[in-house]
């Protein structure tokens, strides 16, 4: 006692010497330390064999979530080599568990529902973006009805009417654009392909009087939505942050312009159309009720959100490829003309299986740059990993051929060099600027 009154009376008495907020300082950094050095005395002393091995992190919470957050697949590549193709890193004060590889893949997506849930991870980012009662705001039974009177009405009659809209949304953004109305400068493409998408799609799926409610200001919505899919807002999706305040706004205006399309739609007696809107008008649950027109307001946001993002991202890294690789634009003009004629006719469903290379440029743009680097599931039991001892594309093709038909894409800078990757949200797209050179065709 006497000795622990030695080597603690002197620090103690400096210690009342001193201000109030050096006081607070000098307690809040003790906390730190201490905290520090129990967390990682318990990942170097109390390792548990039965569990995947954990990647090494100086403080609590906070863990690897810096790391991870830079470059994903960077931290998953370095770390697989390290530990193997499972293992552990804390994300936000969480224990996140990574499985890679096929056999990883097969864990995630092919695992059973009362092991793996999505619902229960995603649910905080989506049902903010969405709205109640659709996708991870409702039992999983109710979802899997929901994907089906989606799946349902994506029929090979309904491909075919998206073609020539597609077409015709895109071949009208070159001439409208004010950002193409020269016959030659330098755009960043990535907001440009992020407009296309969202009109072709709107269009497409939800008819013409969606799309004529919408203007350019439709991207800045989404663009605010998209904020809520935020790394961050696992843990502060409640928080009144800026962007959450956008997110909420959008969020109620998208849904009301839906809302009053839908209206308009039962008071006129239009529920006949094949656009995804007059489908759900006309869908009932299993217990015989009516689709609420609420939750299709709402599955409408989810559904142009969802392929908003895949299709935005995907469609950039294509443009950007193309204009790293001018040639191949070349290559996918000559395979138009001379599979569906040097006049070019108007792009038909039937057209795209005649187009092989353009088919391919979409696979190896998605194998080079997958939309979604993390696929998060909480699992509910523990669960053997096998062979351990743990427990645990219509749109694109489209407006891809429609593009090459009206300009030529180049590297601003005479570069053949790529952008890297934005991880900044959920989804991965290509860092911005990505200023490309355009050049309209003579026929354009």
């Amino acid at each position: 006692m006497g000795l622990l009154q030695e080597i603690t009376g002197p620090a103690a008495q400096q210690f009342q010497t001193l201000g109030t907020a050096s006081q607070v300082g000098v307690v809040v950094f003790g906390v730190v330390l201490l905290s520090v050095i129990l967390h990682v005395a318990n990942q170097l002393l109390f390792k548990n064999p039965n569990e995947p091995p954990v990647v090494f992190s100086w403080f609590p919470f906070i863990g690897n979530t810096i790391t991870y957050g830079m470059d994903p697949p960077a931290f998953f590549e370095a770390n697989k080599k390290k530990y193997g193709d499972v293992f552990t890193f804390i994300l936000l004060g969480s224990k996140t568990t990574v499985a890679v590889g096929p056999q990883g893949n097969d864990v995630i997506l092919n695992g059973k529902q009362r092991d793996v849930n999505a619902e229960e991870i995603y649910s905080v980012l989506t049902t903010p973006v969405f709205g109640r009662d659709v996708v991870y705001d409702c039992p999983n039974a109710k979802l899997m009805e929901q994907k089906k009177f989606m799946k349902i009405a994506l029929t090979t009659e309904a491909f075919r009417s998206y073609v020539p809209i597609i077409s015709h949304e895109v071949q009208n953004f070159f001439k409208t654009s004010k950002y193409f109305k020269e016959q030659s400068g330098v755009v960043n493409i990535p907001p440009r392909m992020a407009e296309i998408t969202i009109f072709t799609a709107s269009h497409a799926l939800q008819g013409s009087e969606i799309r004529n409610k919408f203007d350019t200001s439709l991207a800045e919505l989404y663009h605010d939505l998209d904020m809520g899919f935020s790394a961050i807002n696992f843990a502060l999706h409640w928080a009144p942050l800026p962007w959450n305040r956008k997110r909420d706004a959008a969020q109620k205006a998208v849904a009301q312009i839906f809302m009053d399309t839908i209206k308009d739609r039962r008071e006129s007696g239009r529920t006949d159309g094949l656009d995804m809107i007059s489908h759900l008008m006309r869908s009932t649950y299993k217990n015989g009720i009516n689709v609420p027109d609420h939750e299709i307001a709402h599955m409408m946001i989810a559904l142009l959100m969802a392929g908003q993002h895949s299709s935005s991202s995907t469609s950039s890294w294509i443009m950007a490829r193309l204009a790293q690789n001018p040639s191949v634009i070349d290559d996918l003009y000559k395979e138009q003309v001379e599979a569906l004629g040097a006049d070019l006719p108007p792009l038909t469903y039937e057209d795209l299986s005649k187009l092989p290379l353009n088919q391919a440029i979409i696979k190896e743009t998605l194998r080079l740059h997958a939309p979604i680097h993390s696929i998060l599931r909480k699992v509910k039991s523990p669960m053997p990993v096998p062979g351990t001892k743990y427990f645990a594309n219509v749109q694109l093709q489209t407006i891809t051929a429609e593009i090459v038909r009206l300009v030529k894409f180049s590297n601003a800078d005479g570069s053949s060099n790529i952008n890297g990757t934005d991880y900044a949200s959920l989804f991965s797209r290509p860092l911005e600027p990505v200023n490309i050179r355009y050049e309209r065709r003579e026929k354009a």
